[in-house]
């Protein structure tokens, strides 16, 4: 989250009567995040968040705004959409799309114990299984698509070793991609971006998990590979840390067991993980968008992390 388009609290008086959310008394901006501008609003009635969406558009934003809605139907934790007096959760504001959803009680677990770890794994499980119902289908906007279209952007920007990982590995994932046993993976709706930071915690009981716009349909193990590193790591090494892994596999299996095709791709699977935000964090860290609040986050933390996928042990799913 950061911000792109301002929002005063002039700009929203009018603009919020359509939703049963009272006077909004004030507006703040939110710094973290990359790609919407976000803002927590305190209203009569609670306390909300706006976005103001700067890339997805009105014909894919649906996709997102009702997948959250159908998990707050089937009791996953996560924000659901206000609607306004016409029944519409999706809105127009300075131009933009725009939504609000409700805001999670809690806080951001970022030291996270194996505890937190095993509770974010089972309620992963229990939204990929709530979400294989979903009716609407659309493809992970930041998958092999784009890691192609990428790739050749960011190049020159590396070194002549990171060159030489960058092309090796996406070689690997196409091969990985073209593969039996990637097209025996199971899949549907996934989060694609379960961070700590979009995670919600009132001690060890999980609270909910947001910011789902980059969600996609995907391989459910795509997902479990991007949780596990950043959830299980040692932050300046990039290593896994077998405990917080187990932790979270474990729980995870427990809500919805592996199978033998995820079993063989889990390693490359890790490194598809790293690889997506190695790429990303390299595109906004060399092409940045003009933001009030923006601070780009080092690429080099997923190139480590996707140099130890390659090399390092990796405890295996079960």
């Amino acid at each position: 989250m950061a911000v792109f388009t301002p929002v005063s609290l002039d700009d929203l008086a009018p603009w919020a009567t359509q939703f049963p959310i009272g006077n909004v008394l004030s507006v703040k901006g939110i710094s973290s995040g990359i790609e919407n501008s976000n803002f927590f609003l305190h209203t009569e009635t609670g306390e909300y968040v706006l976005t103001l969406f700067e890339k997805l558009t009105f014909a894919q934003l649906p996709f997102y705004l009702n997948l959250m809605r159908h998990l707050a139907d089937r009791g996953v934790l996560v924000p659901s959409p206000v609607a306004n007096a016409q029944g519409e959760i999706l809105n127009t504001l300075h131009g933009k799309p725009a939504s609000i959803v409700t805001k999670l009680e809690g806080s951001c677990q970022m030291s996270p114990r194996p505890v937190h770890c095993a509770a974010v794994g089972a309620m992963l499980a229990r939204m990929h299984r709530a979400a294989s119902d979903f009716p609407l289908r659309q493809p992970n906007l930041r998958g092999l698509g784009w890691w192609k279209e990428t790739t050749p952007i960011v190049l020159p920007h590396l070194s002549a070793q990171g060159k030489d990982l960058l092309r090796a590995e996406m070689q690997a994932q196409e091969e990985f991609a073209a593969s039996a046993s990637y097209q025996a993976l199971p899949g549907g709706p996934i989060h694609a971006d379960l961070f700590r930071n979009n995670v919600m915690f009132d001690g060890e009981s999980l609270t909910g998990f947001f910011d789902f716009y980059f969600a996609g349909c995907d391989t459910w193990l795509f997902d479990v590979a991007v949780t596990v590193n950043d959830w299980c790591i040692d932050e300046k090494s990039g290593a896994l840390d077998e405990p917080r892994v187990r932790a979270l596999l474990d729980a995870y299996d427990a809500v919805r067991p592996f199978n033998e095709a995820e079993y063989s791709s889990w390693r490359l699977m890790l490194r598809a993980g790293a690889l997506r935000f190695w790429l990303s964090r390299l595109y906004d860290f060399y092409l940045p968008r003009d933001a009030q609040m923006l601070t780009p986050h080092d690429p080099g933390h997923f190139e480590r992390i996707l140099q130890r996928r390659i090399i390092g042990p990796v405890p295996s799913l079960s």
